[in-house]
Formats: structure tokens, C-alpha cells, sequence
């Protein structure tokens, strides 16, 4: 089979699309991003890549601080119009209905909402070209009793979680295999 090639390009897909809640003590805003993921597991830490030019860009630089929401298919029309309206000119919180909750650690609310809210402390800024990278520490993790197993595990299926891929967004399906599983003895 014949592969065409392109000019380079990040083709790592799909990608989680998140709500990111940020806050400057004054003014809370709510956008999304797809461009995150995990760095390191201990200590944990994650990033979110951001345009200059966003809105919450300057909030999360001067706060050094945000929440990273994860989101369900319940969330999925807020997230692509969190994703393309400016906090500049609207409360999107209130535009899409989110309700805001106090953090436990940060003072950026998280969303009631998401399933599971992942507080982040940010740790560096790199600038990169199109977006700036807040690498971060994860502070703290908050997760919705309704997807605890009776075993006390998380249970990814229940949430219904989405993904990003060039423009359209999935619902995460059903697990296909686990961590080890191609190694394990019979």
C-alpha cells in the first residue's frame, strides 16, 4: 500500500477535548482546548497549549493557575461554543448554563458537570510559535461519586467521555483491551 506524504503536521488523533475554567479573582472564563495531555506521573503533571491572542491566555499567565474539565457527550455542544466564542464579549458560563464550583485547592472554579476536574498549578510557560505551553502540576483531582465503581475505581465507560479529530468530535467507545492484557498468562 502506497503512502503519500505531506508537509509536517501534528496527526496525533483524535485528542481529548476539554473545558478549561480559569479565573483572575475578577473575572472567570471557561474555553476549550484539545491541544493537552499527561507529562509526567510523578509528580503528576499535565499541559494545555494556548493561542496569545485567547482570552484566558493572560488569566492563566498572571494566575498561574487553571482546571482542566473533562467532558461527556452531555457537554459536547458547550464545548465546541466555549471553543469558538470569546469570553471577552459573553460570560459563557452562564451563556452555556455550566455551574461553577469551588475548587479544592485553586481559586479557579471547576465545572459541576464534568465528571472529573483536574487542578492544575502551573510550573513554566514555553512559547513555541502558534501557542505557549502551561506546563503544570496537578494539585488536585476531583471525581463524581455517580462514575465510582463498587470496587472504588473510576469507571471511564459511564461518562461517556469525547475526543477531538480535525474538526468533529467522538464519543470514546468501549474498552477493547487493558494495560498488560497481550502479556498476561492464561
Amino acid at each position: 500500500m502506497a503512502k503519500q506524504i505531506w508537509k509536517p503536521a501534528v496527526m496525533l488523533n483524535p485528542v481529548p477535548a476539554v473545558l478549561i475554567t480559569s479565573s483572575d479573582g475578577k473575572v472567570d472564563n471557561v474555553f476549550t482546548v484539545a491541544w493537552t495531555g499527561t507529562v509526567c506521573s510523578d509528580p503528576a503533571m499535565t499541559y494545555i497549549s494556548v493561542r496569545k491572542e485567547r482570552f484566558s491566555y493572560d488569566i492563566i499567565k498572571n494566575s498561574k493557575e487553571f482546571c482542566i474539565n473533562l467532558v461527556p457527550e452531555s457537554l459536547v455542544y458547550a464545548t465546541d461554543y466555549c471553543g469558538v466564542k470569546s469570553g471577552r464579549k459573553e460570560d459563557k458560563f452562564k451563556s452555556m448554563k455550566l455551574t461553577k464550583q469551588k475548587a479544592s485547592i485553586i481559586k479557579s472554579p471547576i465545572i459541576k458537570e464534568s465528571p472529573v476536574n483536574i487542578e492544575c498549578k502551573v510550573t513554566e510557560i514555553k512559547e513555541l510559535g502558534s501557542h505557549d505551553m502551561f506546563l503544570a502540576q496537578v494539585v488536585a483531582v476531583n471525581v463524581d461519586e455517580e462514575y465510582i465503581d463498587e470496587n472504588g475505581r473510576f469507571d471511564l465507560e459511564k461518562c461517556g467521555l469525547i475526543a477531538y479529530s480535525h474538526g468533529e468530535y467522538f464519543k470514546l467507545g468501549q474498552k477493547i483491551g487493558k494495560f498488560g492484557f497481550s502479556v498476561k498468562k492464561s
